[in-house]
C-alpha cells in the first residue's frame, strides 16, 4: 500500500490512466549481472574468505569417499583372508580409518556453517543497501517519472525484485562455489583412481551441457515476463483498492476484473512456463547421471577382475560419480535461478539510473528569510519539450501582496506553482525571489519558504497532532494546539475519540473530508512560512467552515505573499492581483474591480459561474 493510499492523497497515474508500464525489452544477462557482481565490490574481502572456507569445507568432504574407500578394502581383504585362513579383519585399523573420515566431515560441516554465515550478512547487507538506495533515488527523481509510472512498479522493485537477489546472494551464489569446487575437487580424485572410469563419468558433461543451454534458452523469456508481471498485478491491485470507492459509484468492477484477468492471466501463463522447464532440469540432469552410473559399475567391475583397482575404489568412485553430477545438476538448476536474478538485478539498477533532479548550484544562497518579492521573466515549460504548458509567462508579485491565478482547467495554474517550487524545471526564462534566482538556491532552502495547502490533502498513519505537527517538528504542543484552533481544528477534534491523540488510519477513512482539509490548513499555519500557496483549499468543507477558513487564512495571509490558485472566483475578490490564464499565458491581469470593468476574458469566467441557464419546465417541453 502506497503512502498516498495511507494518507488520503490523490494517486498519481500514468498516461491516460493506465496502471502499467510499456512493455520491457528482453533482459541483456551478462549487463545486468556485471552490474550486479559491481555493486559487490565492497565485499571482495568477505566473499573471499568465503571461498577459502568453501574450498576448506569440500575438500574434506571429498577426501572422505577415497579414505572410506579403503575401509571397504580393509574389511574385503580381512574377508578374503578369513575365508582362506590365512588371516583376519583389522577392525582396529578399519575404527581409525573411520573416526578420520568423522573428524573430515564435522570439519567440513563447520566450514560449512561459517560459510553460510559469512554469505548470508553479506547478501542481507546488499538487500539493505539497494532499498536504502531505491529510498533516496525516490526522493531525487524527476516527478515526471512518477507522471508515467505506477507505485505498483516501484513497490514491486523495492520488495520481490530486491528480495529476489537477497535470496540468490544468501543461497545460490554460496551453492555455485561449492558446486564448483566439488566438480574441480572431485575429477581430480576420480582421477587417481582410474582415468578410464573418470572418461566415462566426464562423457555425460557435454549431454548434460546441451540440455541446460537447451533449457535455459527458452527459460529465460518467461523469468523476465514473470518479473515484469508482478510489477503489473501490483500496481493494478494497489490502484484498483485505492479507488474501489470510485470503481464501485461508476460500476466498473467488471472493467477492473477483466484488466486484472489480463494480468493475472499473463502472470500465470509466464510463471508456469518457467517453473515448468526450472522443474524439468533436475529430472533431465538425474537421468544423464544415471547412465554415467551404469557405465562406470560395468568397467569398474571388468579393472577390479584385472586387479588395476581395488573393491574399495569401486565404492569410492561411485560417491565420486554422484558427487560429481550434483553439483553439475545444482549448477543447472541454479542457472534458472541466475535468470530470474538477472531480471529482477536489471529492473533495480534501470529504477537506480532513472534520471534525477538537476543537481543543486555547489554554493548555494543561504537566505534566512525573505520578504516575498516574486517575478516571473519570460518563463516556458512543458512536462513534454516539444508541448508547452507554459508558453511565454511573465509577471511582477510585489511582496505581501494576495496574488489570485484563475483560468479555465488545462491553463497551467498548478503547472505555474510547481516551477516556483521547482518540483519541474524550467524550459527557457527565469523566476526570482527577492531579486535571486531560485535556481541560485538549495532545493530545501527554497521548499522551506513556502508553505501550501493543496486540494488534494496529504496525512499519514499517525496521531492528529503528529500530522499538524508535520509542518515544524520542533514546536511544542501548545504551538500545535494555538495552530489548530486558529485553522478551527479545535472545533471538532474534540469531539473525536482520543482528541489530538486520536490515530488517523493507513486509508484517512475515519474522518472526514472536510475534516482532512482542516488539518493540513492547520499544518501550514503552525509551518508560519515566508510565502504561501493555496490551491483551492476550503473546496472540502461547507459554507459555515469556509467563511471561518477564510478568515483564519486572512490572518495567516497577513504581510505574506501568497498565491492562490481559485477556481470559485467568489474567493478572491479581494486579491491584490488577480492572474487571469489560457493556454499558459496571463491573458488578462488586475484587481477583480478592474476586471470586471474589461469585461474580457475575466468577466466571462466570473458571470459563466453564476449565471445558470434557464431549464423548460417540465409542461413548457410537454407543450412543446
Amino acid at each position: 500500500m502506497s503512502d498516498n493510499k495511507r494518507r488520503g492523497g490523490m494517486r498519481r497515474r500514468g498516461p491516460m490512466g493506465r496502471g502499467m508500464m510499456p512493455a520491457d525489452k528482453p533482459k541483456n544477462f551478462k549487463r545486468s549481472m556485471k552490474k550486479l557482481l559491481s555493486y559487490l565490490g565492497q565485499y571482495k574481502l568477505s566473499i573471499f574468505v568465503a571461498i577459502i572456507i568453501a574450498i576448506g569445507s569440500t575438500a574434506a568432504r571429498i577426501l572422505g569417499p577415497k579414505i572410506l574407500g579403503r575401509a571397504t578394502t580393509e574389511l574385503f581383504n580381512g574377508l578374503v583372508a578369513k575365508v582362506n585362513g590365512t588371516g583376519g579383519i583389522d577392525f582396529d585399523a578399519i575404527r581409525q580409518i573411520l573416526l578420520m573420515v568423522l573428524a573430515l566431515y564435522i570439519g567440513s560441516a563447520i566450514f560449512a556453517y561459517a560459510q553460510g554465515w559469512i554469505m548470508a550478512k553479506v547478501s542481507t547487507d546488499i538487500a539493505y543497501r539497494l532499498r536504502r538506495d531505491i529510498s533516496l533515488k525516490i526522493n531525487k527523481m524527476e516527478l515526471k517519472y512518477y507522471d508515467r509510472v505506477t507505485q505498483g512498479e516501484v513497490l514491486s522493485r523495492i520488495t520481490n525484485d530486491v528480495d529476489t537477489i537477497n535470496q540468490t546472494l544468501s543461497q545460490s551464489i554460496t551453492q555455485i562455489i561449492t558446486s564448483f569446487i566439488t566438480v574441480v575437487g572431485v575429477l581430480i580424485m576420480m582421477l587417481t583412481i582410474s582415468w578410464k572410469m573418470t572418461l566415462i563419468a566426464v562423457v555425460i558433461i557435454p549431454l548434460s551441457g546441451i540440455l541446460v543451454t537447451f533449457i535455459v534458452k527458452r527459460s529465460q523469456k518467461h523469468f523476465t515476463q514473470q518479473q515484469e508481471y508482478i510489477g503489473h498485478v501490483n500496481g493494478h491491485v494497489e490502484e484498483m483498492y485505492g479507488g474501489h470507492d470510485v470503481i464501485k459509484a461508476f460500476n466498473g468492477e467488471q472493467k477492473s476484473e477483466a484488466k486484472f484477468e489480463t494480468f493475472n492471466n499473463t502472470l500465470y501463463d509466464a510463471a508456469w512456463k518457467a517453473a515448468f522447464f526450472s522443474g524439468l532440469m533436475m529430472p533431465l540432469m538425474t537421468f544423464v547421471g544415471n547412465l554415467g552410473y551404469v557405465g562406470v559399475a560395468i568397467l569398474g567391475g571388468w579393472l577390479v577382475i584385472q586387479n588395476q583397482i581395488t573393491v574399495g575404489d569401486i565404492q569410492a568412485f561411485i560417491q565420486y560419480v554422484r558427487s560429481f553430477n550434483q553439483p553439475i545438476a545444482q549448477l543447472a538448476n541454479i542457472s534458472n535461478v541466475l535468470q530470474q536474478t538477472a531480471a529482477a538485478s536489471e529492473r533495480v539498477f534501470e529504477f537506480l539510473d532513472e534520471d534525477e533532479d538537476v543537481a543543486d548550484i555547489a554554493n548555494p544562497l543561504q537566505v534566512k528569510q525573505v520578504r516575498g518579492d516574486v517575478e516571473f521573466n519570460h518563463v516556458k515549460f512543458g512536462y513534454n519539450p516539444e508541448k508547452l504548458v507554459i508558453k511565454d509567462f511573465t509577471a511582477s508579485v510585489k511582496a505581501g501582496q494576495t496574488v489570485a491565478i484563475v483560468g479555465p482547467t488545462g491553463a497551467g495554474k498548478t503547472t505555474l506553482v510547481k516551477l516556483l517550487m521547482r518540483f519541474y524545471d524550467i524550459n527557457e526564462g527565469s523566476i526570482y525571489v527577492d531579486g535571486h534566482n531560485i535556481y541560485e538556491l538549495s532545493r530545501f532552502d527554497l521548499r522551506q519558504k513556502f508553505g501550501m495547502v493543496l486540494q488534494d490533502t496529504w496525512l499519514f498513519n499517525g496521531t492528529i497532532l503528529e500530522n499538524i505537527r508535520y509542518g515544524r517538528p520542533d514546536a511544542t504542543d501548545a504551538e500545535v494546539v494555538q495552530a489548530a484552533e486558529a485553522a478551527h481544528v479545535d472545533n471538532f477534534v474534540n469531539t473525536l475519540p482520543g482528541s489530538y491523540n486520536m490515530i488517523i488510519n493507513e486509508e484517512v477513512t475515519n474522518i472526514s473530508e472536510g475534516q482532512k482539509q482542516l488539518i493540513t490548513i492547520a499544518r501550514a499555519v503552525l509551518a508560519d512560512p515566508d510565502m504561501l500557496i493555496l490551491d483551492e483549499a476550503t473546496s472540502s468543507v461547507d459554507t459555515r467552515t469556509e467563511i471561518l477558513i477564510q478568515r483564519a487564512m486572512e490572518k495567516l495571509m497577513d504581510k505574506r505573499t501568497s498565491f492562490v490558485i481559485a477556481h470559485r472566483l467568489s474567493t478572491i475578490r479581494d486579491a491584490d492581483l488577480i492572474l487571469v490564464m489560457d493556454h499558459g499565458d496571463i491573458v488578462e491581469q488586475g484587481t477583480h474591480t478592474e476586471l470586471l470593468a474589461k469585461d474580457g476574458f475575466y468577466a466571462e469566467l466570473y458571470n459563466s459561474q453564476f449565471d445558470v441557464p434557464e431549464i423548460p419546465s417540465r409542461a413548457t417541453q410537454l407543450t412543446e
